[in-house]
């Protein structure tokens, strides 16, 4: 009498009723496969080239657990095909993957949680939703990697904050932190300095996060973020000038200006065309006081003076503040 095969039980997450992920192993007592066991020690000396082997015939690769597992300089490359192999939902806790091969490998929503990556190839991996806590980089080629617009912890924070939960909130923001901190330490390091200050951005924004909510620091760490990007975002800092310049110009159209010894001003009285005029001169009134200039054509009156005033100590903050972060991103 022929045995039965039962398959194995793993169910995965991203199931709908359009595509399912099935695992088409052989289940052992607990009902699961080899890979989606939990409860089996992974960690022996073979397990190296039964992954490879398995990933190389078709194996169902999402949800597989190799927590300890000693994976050194592993072939983890889908070689001669577009997409690499689909580790979504995967366990690499402590995995030992030093110097492994995970060119294009799909990592999402999966955990490397202390894993050892050092040398490994990471380039063009799909990071997003993956626990990246503790990870060890060092030597790992990390080029075109997608980390998405948030991670995990992330993610974790704000529904933490929404159950209102504070404490895993600040939990999960400080992990969040030590991620972005590590990430922009070895894209440092790699010379990839375009990802390092995107990560020095989230690291810091972490970090204010955490702060009281209507506390002085968070809101000063809230201000250098929306002037500069903490210092990275030299960009914000140009539009932000042309909005001061814009709204301060509006606002001597209507408070009036001296010009030649007359009081301009914008007014129902004049024409369309006259009011268009003056508040163009506004505006070149506007960018002569941001910049310091003073050419002397035009003098502010009443409360133009005040608006004056601090557009040109706001202008010359600004200019040395861009010229710091300018500098700052070239000489890297």
């Amino acid at each position: 009498m022929n045995k039965i095969k039962l398959l194995c039980q793993y169910k995965d997450p991203d199931n709908t009723k359009q595509q399912a992920f099935c695992c088409q192993g052989e289940a052992n007592s607990s009902g699961f496969c080899f890979w989606h066991d939990k409860d089996i020690d992974k960690s022996g000396s073979d397990v190296k080239q039964r992954l490879e082997n398995y990933a190389q015939g078709g194996g169902m690769l999402r949800g597989v657990i190799l927590t300890k597992a000693q994976l050194q300089s592993i072939d983890l490359v889908n070689h001669h095909k577009k997409s690499g192999y689909d580790f979504s939902y995967a366990d690499f806790y402590h995995a030992n993957i030093n110097g492994g091969h995970l060119f294009n490998i799909n990592l999402q929503h999966a955990s490397i949680m202390k894993a050892d990556l050092r040398d490994a190839n990471l380039n063009c991996a799909n990071l997003e939703y993956t626990n990246m806590l503790g990870v060890k980089w060092t030597g790992s080629k990390f080029e075109n990697v997608k980390i998405g617009k948030k991670i995990k912890q992330e993610y974790s924070a704000k529904s933490a904050l929404s159950a209102k939960n504070l404490q895993a909130n600040i939990d999960y923001l400080e992990q969040a932190e030590e991620i972005y901190r590590d990430l922009r330490k070895h894209a440092e390091h790699e010379g990839i300095f375009t990802l390092s200050g995107y990560f020095i951005q989230k690291e810091l924004t972490m970090r204010r996060l955490q702060l009281p909510r209507y506390g002085l620091k968070r809101t000063l760490s809230k201000l250098v973020d929306i002037f500069c990007g903490y210092g990275e975002a030299p960009l914000r800092i140009i539009g932000l000038s042309l909005a001061i310049i814009f709204i301060c110009a509006i606002i001597y159209a209507f408070t009036g200006l001296s010009y030649g010894g007359d009081i301009q001003a914008i007014t129902a009285e004049q024409s369309l065309n006259e009011n268009m005029s003056f508040f163009f001169s506004s505006l070149y009134y506007s960018v002569v006081t941001f910049t310091t200039l003073g050419y002397g054509d035009f003098t502010p009156v009443g409360v133009s003076r005040a608006i004056a005033a601090i557009e040109a100590f706001t202008g010359s903050f600004t200019i040395a503040l861009f010229v710091v972060v300018f500098v700052k991103k070239m000489t890297r």
